[in-house]
């Protein structure tokens, strides 16, 4: 079985997110990022992964592998039926790839990163004043179209779901952006997308009144 280490609402939820909308069975971790701790068994998180960020995802042979646009990749091949990822091959695939280099770089690491780990305001400042031709990019794309790729919901909207349901946390409001808006709130609807974040949101309530 399929095992995840995940920190709740960080960018593991995304590969949550693909995992239960490709029904796919994995084992969860809970991994205490700021201590780099495994929650269930106290161990070294850097035992699971030199990083020490997460999603990683422990394969059935015992191999791990990281960073979301891999990760996600590799759940959507789990189910190819689904249509979660366009096949390898498919000129769509490479629009995939696409969108998951410009949320991983571009909104996730530019943006949200900065954010919510740095405590220098400054740099708060600067990453806050990028962020918007940086959305605009995407709400222009989404303005007209349901979904990144093609006709279809991909792990690409699911990664970029998460990015925005984090921005007024960060500090943005998303009017400025009805098309990106729209998008969370259609991707939220979701049956597998609502279960997803509701499941974190225990986690994380759960965590808050332990460190209280």
């Amino acid at each position: 079985m399929l095992q995840l280490y995940f920190h709740p609402f960080a960018c593991s939820l995304a590969a949550r997110i693909a995992l239960m909308e490709a029904d796919v069975a994995a084992r969860y971790h809970l991994v205490h990022l700021w201590k780099k701790t495994v929650v269930d068994d106290g161990g070294d998180f850097r035992s699971v992964s030199t990083k020490g960020a997460v999603p990683v995802l422990v394969l059935e042979d015992g191999a791990t592998l990281t960073e979301n646009a891999a990760i996600l990749q590799y759940i959507a091949d789990r189910r190819p039926d689904l249509g979660l990822a366009p096949r390898p091959g498919e000129p769509l695939r490479y629009r995939l790839q696409e969108w998951l280099s410009f949320i991983g770089c571009e909104i996730h690491k530019a943006f949200l990163f900065p954010t919510f780990w740095y405590a220098d305001d400054a740099a708060k400042a600067a990453a806050r004043q990028r962020i918007g031709s940086t959305l605009a990019v995407a709400s222009a794309h989404l303005d007209g179209n349901p979904y990144l790729v093609g006709d279809r919901f991909t792990v690409a909207d699911g990664y970029l779901a998460w990015a925005l349901l984090l921005m007024p946390r960060a500090g943005i409001d998303l009017a400025p952006w009805p098309a990106l808006s729209a998008f969370l709130a259609r991707i939220q609807a979701r049956p597998q997308v609502a279960a997803a974040i509701a499941i974190e949101r225990q986690v994380f309530k759960a965590m808050a009144r332990e460190s209280a």
